[in-house]
């Protein structure tokens, strides 16, 4: 890709920097705006007009807790994150609680992935993606020459591996899909090989082979079976599939008015507070509002890869790419698995589903970013904030 050019020959921490006036320069009001509008049109999504709003107010305060971490997170800068001691401590803390979480996690529809604290759970393996997304961006950075070379693939593929396998045998199917995701794509844009690109597609269909018979549980199986056809079983595991195309469609193009979605308010549609809220969203809002998710959500990654592009040096720019992807996987996901493309997983989409340790992640991650933006090439800071909003 164009944009990213810059990986190849550019010697790693040779941009000059200077601090900028104010600590929140640095922020990106567009990026950040977007965000925040797509987190308040989940919330708006899950509030009942009706009956109790657990979800509703537990998520206003993880919203405002998301914030604080944003802003909190874009005032330091993140030179610290090249060196190598650093990484390694934050994937040793991970993967010791990806392990921990077997022994102290608490038991929740069928998976054992979050640690209960009394007042909120924590999820490890949300933290996880942005950890990835640090260790890859840090291995690649140094290596971007070398990328060809098988070695350095199966290296970081190794370090994703372990990751992959904790969070699959929680078991959370939809993250480790993601975080299998958030690898393949950061291998791209640093720069694999065709030939190499085609063996771990054979590698893949290998080992997508070896989990079925090997490494689903009989409920996994069961809902690919269901993708494949959604009809056979609708009353049993097909159903949250059957009833969540059936809310997107009644939405048709204007929906049915915010607060009237019978699918979700009247709980035909389980879960639509976090795996389904894409389809209660859609039944309300219609296909319209379902056009200024999918712009909002653009904003969101044109302006991260925008940033991503002038990054200081490759780690910069790799670790915004890595975010975009992040992002982008999330939302392919749970899109495809609400419209009945693609299997039911339990994933949710970024800023807008219920929950707190996905919701300060991505805000965490953006904050990062943000103060990586303070230390961006003069290009990117001496450029017009209204050139920039016309490339979206």
């Amino acid at each position: 890709m164009k944009m990213f050019e810059n990986l190849r020959g550019r010697p790693f921490g040779s941009i000059n920097i200077a601090r900028t006036r104010t600590i929140f320069n640095g922020v990106d009001w567009y990026l950040f705006g977007a965000a925040l509008a797509i987190t308040l049109l989940g919330l708006v999504t899950m509030r009942s007009f009706s009956g109790e709003n657990a979800f509703f107010e537990k998520q206003v305060v993880w919203i405002c807790v998301a914030v604080i971490v944003f802003f909190l997170a874009s005032i330091p800068g993140y030179r610290f994150l090249r060196r190598t001691p650093v990484v390694v401590s934050i994937y040793t803390l991970i993967i010791s609680l990806l392990m921990l979480v077997f022994i102290f996690g608490t038991i929740a529809k069928g998976a054992q992935s979050r640690f209960d604290l009394g007042l909120f759970a924590v999820q490890p393996a949300d933290l996880a993606k942005l950890m990835l997304v640090i260790l890859l961006a840090k291995y690649f950075a140094r290596r971007h020459i070398e990328i060809a070379h098988i070695r350095h693939i199966l290296v970081s593929g190794a370090y994703t591996l372990v990751v992959c396998a904790l969070v699959f045998f929680q078991p959370d199917f939809g993250s480790a899909i993601i975080i299998a995701s958030i690898w393949f794509g950061m291998v791209l844009v640093a720069g694999i090989s065709w030939k190499h690109l085609a063996a771990l597609v054979v590698l893949g269909v290998m080992l997508g082979a070896g989990l079925w018979n090997y490494g689903l549980e009989q409920y996994q199986k069961q809902r690919i079976l269901t993708f494949i056809h959604p009809l056979a079983d609708i009353r049993g595991s097909g159903y949250n599939a059957y009833q969540s195309t059936v809310a997107i469609g009644s939405g048709q193009t204007f929906g049915r008015g915010i607060g009237y979605g019978t699918q979700s308010k009247l709980l035909y549609l389980p879960e639509y507070q976090t795996d389904f809220i894409f389809a209660a969203y859609a039944e309300e809002w219609g296909f319209l509002g379902v056009l200024i998710l999918f712009g909002l959500f653009g904003v969101v990654i044109v302006r991260t890869l925008i940033i991503s592009a002038h990054g200081a040096d490759n780690f910069d720019t790799l670790f915004g790419a890595g975010v975009a992807i992040m992002f982008l996987s999330n939302f392919i996901i749970h899109i495809g698995m609400n419209m009945g493309l693609l299997p039911v997983t339990g994933t949710t989409i970024p800023f807008m589903s219920y929950g707190g340790s996905h919701l300060v992640t991505e805000f965490l991650a953006l904050g990062i970013l943000m103060g990586m933006r303070r230390y961006a090439r003069p290009s990117l800071q001496a450029r017009d904030e209204t050139e920039l909003l016309g490339a979206i």
